[in-house]
C-alpha cells in the first residue's frame, strides 16, 4: 500500500473528486442526482469567488479521498465549517484515511477560528454513524432538513 499524503486540493484534482462524488452518490442509492457539471464544481472551488475548499488524501498518484467544506455563519454563535462530505474510496475504507481527513479538518477549523463542525449523515449510514461517534459528535433529532429548488418553484 502507497503511502498517504493529506494535502489541500487543487483544481488538476477536480474530476477525481467528482469520481469519488459519484461513488457516494452509488451508495446512498442516488445516483442520478449527480447533476453538476465539472466546469461548474470546478468554477465553484478555483475561481474568482471561491464557495468551497477541500482537502485530498492521496495515495500513488490517485486521490483515494477527500473532505470538501464551506463556511456556515450562526447569528447565535458565530462562524462554523460545514463539512458537505468527506468521502474515501470504497478500496481504502478501513485503511484510516477518514481519521486522517478529519484530523486535518479540526486542525483547519481551529486555526481559522471557527467555533466547530457541522455535517449531516444518512440516519441508515451505520459506519459514517459509528466513524462520527469515536469523534464525540453530538447528533441532533430535534432540527428537520428544508430546502427548495429555485428553479421549479413558482409561488414567488
Amino acid at each position: 500500500m502507497p503511502p498517504v499524503s493529506i494535502r489541500p486540493a487543487q483544481a488538476a484534482d477536480c474530476p477525481q473528486m467528482l469520481q469519488l462524488v459519484r461513488e457516494l452518490a452509488e451508495y446512498e442509492r442516488a445516483p442520478n442526482e449527480v447533476t453538476i457539471s465539472p466546469e461548474h464544481f470546478t468554477e465553484s472551488g478555483f475561481g474568482p469567488d471561491p464557495v468551497w475548499w477541500a482537502i485530498v488524501a492521496e495515495a500513488g498518484g490517485q486521490i483515494v479521498g477527500f473532505a470538501l467544506y464551506y463556511i456556515r455563519f450562526s447569528t447565535w454563535k458565530g462562524q462554523k465549517m460545514y463539512l458537505e462530505d468527506i468521502i474515501v474510496t470504497e478500496a481504502w475504507r478501513g485503511k484510516g484515511i477518514g481519521t486522517l481527513l478529519m484530523d486535518e479538518l479540526i486542525k483547519i477549523a481551529r486555526t481559522k477560528g471557527f467555533i466547530g463542525i457541522n455535517w449531516q449523515v444518512l440516519n441508515w449510514n451505520e459506519p459514517a454513524i459509528n466513524f462520527y461517534k469515536r469523534y464525540n459528535a453530538a447528533f441532533d433529532g430535534e432540527w428537520l432538513n428544508a430546502s427548495i429548488d429555485v428553479e421549479n418553484n413558482n409561488n414567488k
